[in-house]
């Protein structure tokens, strides 16, 4: 189907004249001049003009046309729900400070009932304005790549427009917090009318998955910060090894597999449209092995259904390559492995029955879509787990090449019929680039793709929500390998398109201080919804809760779900934490909390440690210079007084493992001690100089060198002390300080002192000498020189 008409039958009546002007934007490009008409006899060629009066109908006047009214509907739709809230909020039950709710119930059931229809309008105009959205974004594309292919030969317009598109907010609102609050909403009302309470989360997908469900966060990587994030991970869980080797061999040069994923779909290409629309329970089929093909790896049919919520559940076979196009086609179910399933069972078992639902399911799925391969995905993956443990599973996927794989043009096809995957490729056991591959078959995706999936039961990790909301990694949610590869390489098959199309030439990487910005104002722009929220939903959370608990309850908090949503979605309440956040103002925030002492004691304590945690952050960040060290906090924590049922912890996790201390900082303290003997020996070596030097009568310098001693013997003394002080210190692990300012002050001070006092005792003495020659007249007499002549004349009575 041609996209004019698609465009045509989504054409919401009431917006008719708010859409983008297809027709004009073609007739614009003159197509029939192109094609040669016969009814035209001179052909008019493309002038500048012609560029001009193009680029400024679809870029200026269409674009801030359909821009201006998606803006404009959706602050009215906001406007239309706060008014809702205003008049559901009187039934809410108040303080007295606040108001009186109405109690009259026959006038509560009304309001409730008009809130109600007013509800079904709003929701009815959001959806439609999603697809207002959708199909405006991809006739932009489209016109771009018709001028591209038709008037492209000096001028190319695409990279221009999606410039223009990643500057528009049409294309990348998120409407989940606004579908957020209607949910909130809905329930209320139903809950007053006594209706039959509903799932409170209908809107948003909040479904109760098997056990098998985990949720999926999703990110893009630029190639500069692939490396780091590999490392930041690498220091928290073990890279995940396909094939590891035994116990006895060590293969330290195994390189991370490459994984082929063929995806399937029908000529219609439903599945993608399914996925891009985000229709409900939108699923998707997939053949995946890894390694080359001719080494005939184990090969796995998989069905992966993705919800709202970012929640997935798959449903997975395994098959050999023999029997693929046969169970493909309907005629082989597994029969040999769910017989041998039964004998070992003597029975039916429930592992053989599951083994029969899952055949069933598949080929049902299969001959109901009518599926065929469409795309191959190659990459190579990085995937970080725990053995054994799947709560917490990473994979970083690297040269992600998207190849076609179909048959769709019967003259030239892609992959032959017949069989069920591209012999060119997989004989030859072609790589990354692949560079024999055509260029209209082939698209290399820019970036690495991060994706951390978290079962229900898992709890928050500390490392994990940093990276999550660092600058190292674009969130991109609900990105698909599959959609991205068909709205790239099938754009004439398809009319609906990805909106990260827009944001794939753009540069991913970003400041640390510029990310940490942009998401306080996405959590400053979510509080008022999450207010809402808990107000109708009972909910004691609040947006500073939000905002200081958990990164990932913030990334919730960002995508629209609620307090109460984003703890059912991952498993449990955000365990108490820093804010962490990109940037010098994240690293000292967490740094501060990392700080705290974590205690064993009751379960009682929690509330108690949340709140430490807070005031911790708040006194870091208002006072600089006020001390968080463990001692200081110690010293501080005894002045507070512990809530009823709360008891003060006798055993320290720190102090539960075995001693671990650099060498660095032993030799640090043996370096002292040398240093505080090296002054003693200096010390003791002057007093006993000083002595020996010393006459009979010089009481003065005996008694200096007699308290240069004393102080000799104290610096050896202090030094031994504090040598041994220190090393119990660090043995106890003690948060106290390890410098002391008392020893060397009484060095310095007794030393100056010494100095002081024989200065004076020699000044005192000289003085004495002058007063006694001048009491018995002789003046003083110095430093005359007598020759023997003058000593002559002196005797003769004639000098």
């Amino acid at each position: 189907m041609r996209f004019g008409k698609t465009l045509k039958n989504s054409i919401y009546p009431p917006w008719k004249d708010k859409y983008i002007d297809y027709a004009k934007v073609k007739s614009l490009l003159r197509e029939k001049d192109i094609e040669g008409d016969d009814s035209d006899n001179e052909v008019q060629p493309w002038t500048e003009q012609d560029e001009e009066a193009f680029v400024q109908e679809l870029i200026n006047v269409q674009l801030d046309k359909v821009n201006a009214f998606q803006s404009e509907t959706s602050q009215k739709l906001r406007e239309q729900t706060a008014a809702c809230e205003s008049k559901l909020s009187s039934l809410v039950k108040k303080s007295t400070d606040q108001g009186e709710a109405v109690t009259d119930e026959a006038e509560r059931r009304k309001v409730a009932s008009d809130v109600l229809q007013e509800l079904d309008n709003i929701t009815n105009e959001v959806n439609e304005l999603e697809k207002y959205s959708r199909i405006n974004f991809t006739g932009f594309l489209k016109a771009a790549k018709k001028h591209d292919r038709k008037r492209g030969a000096r001028y190319r317009i695409r990279a221009l427009l999606q410039v223009r598109l990643s500057n528009r907010p049409f294309n990348t609102e998120d409407y989940s917090p606004l579908l957020n609050r209607l949910s909130a909403m809905y329930t209320f009302a139903r809950e007053t009318l006594n209706q039959k309470a509903e799932d409170a989360q209908r809107l948003v997908g909040e479904d109760r998955l098997a056990h098998d469900a985990y949720v999926s966060y999703k990110f893009w990587v630029h190639t500069d910060n692939v490396l780091e994030v590999k490392t930041h991970i690498l220091r928290q869980l073990p890279v995940l090894l396909y094939n590891p080797t035994t116990s006895k061999e060590l293969d330290v040069s195994q390189k991370d597999p490459t994984i082929t994923s063929l995806y399937f779909d029908n000529p219609q290409f439903d599945l993608y449209n399914e996925k891009v629309a985000r229709a409900p329970e939108a699923g998707s089929l997939r053949l995946r092995w890894s390694g080359d093909l001719k080494d005939k790896p184990s090969i796995f049919l998989e069905k992966k259904v993705v919800t709202d919520n970012d929640r997935s559940h798959e449903v997975r076979v395994q098959l050999k390559e023999k029997h693929v196009m046969e169970f493909l086609r309907g005629e082989y179910g597994l029969e040999k492995k769910i017989n041998r399933l039964e004998g070992v069972a003597h029975g039916e078992s429930e592992e053989a029955e599951g083994l029969k639902k899952d055949v069933e399911d598949l080929q049902s799925f299969i001959k109901t879509h009518g599926l065929q391969p469409m795309l191959r995905a190659n990459y190579t993956r990085t995937a970080f787990q725990i053995p054994g443990d799947n709560r917490v599973r990473i994979s970083l996927d690297t040269n992600l090449a998207l190849i076609r794989e179909d048959s769709l043009d019967p003259v030239r096809p892609c992959r032959d019929p017949e069989n069920w995957h591209r012999k060119d490729i997989d004989d030859s056991a072609m790589q990354y680039p692949f560079s024999s591959i055509n260029k209209g078959e082939i698209v290399r995706f820019p970036h690495a793709l991060l994706e951390i999936k978290l079962r229900p039961s898992s709890r928050h990790i500390e490392w994990l929500n940093d990276l999550m909301v660092s600058h190292l990694v674009k969130e991109a949610p609900r990105f698909s390998k599959f959609a991205h590869g068909v709205a790239q390489l099938f754009e004439d098959n398809i009319n609906t398109f990805p909106f990260w199309l827009s944001e794939l030439d753009q540069d991913i990487r970003r400041n640390p201080e510029t990310a940490f910005q942009e998401e306080q104002e996405r959590l400053a722009k979510r509080a008022e919804e999450e207010m809402v929220v808990g107000s109708f939903l009972g909910s004691k959370a609040s947006p500073l809760q939000t905002m200081v608990g958990s990164p990932i309850s913030r990334m919730n908090a960002g995508r629209g779900m609620s307090p109460a949503r984003s703890s059912v979605g991952t498993g449990g309440p955000p365990i108490p934490g820093p804010s962490s956040m990109p940037g010098a103002a994240r690293v000292g925030q967490a740094q501060a909390e990392r700080n705290r002492q974590i205690s064993i004691a009751k379960p009682g304590a929690q509330p108690a440690e949340e709140e430490g945690a807070t005031e911790s952050s708040y006194l870091s960040n208002l006072f600089p210079s006020f001390s968080m060290s463990r001692y200081a906090q110690s010293r501080r924590r005894q002045s507070l007084h512990l809530p009823p049922g709360v008891e003060a912890p006798t055993v320290w996790i720190k102090d539960s493992g075995p001693v671990r201390v650099e060498s660095k900082v032993w030799l640090a303290n043996q370096r002292t001690f040398i240093k505080w003997q090296h002054v003693s020996v200096l010390l003791a070596s002057l007093s006993l100089a000083l002595y020996n030097a010393a006459g009979i009568d010089n009481t003065v310098a005996q008694a200096l060198a007699i308290v240069y001693t004393c102080f000799a013997l104290f610096a050896s003394a202090w030094g031994w002390y504090m040598h041994e002080r220190r090393g119990r210190l660090i043995r106890e692990r003690s948060g106290k300080d390890l410098d002391n300012l008392v020893g060397p002050v009484v060095v310095c001070v007794g030393l100056a002192a010494a100095l002081v006092m024989n200065f004076g005792f020699r000044y005192q003495a000289a003085l004495r000498e002058i007063g006694k020659d001048q009491n018995s007249g002789v003046p003083p007499v110095a430093n005359v020189t007598v020759d023997s002549t003058t000593l002559g004349l002196v005797k003769q009575g004639t000098y």
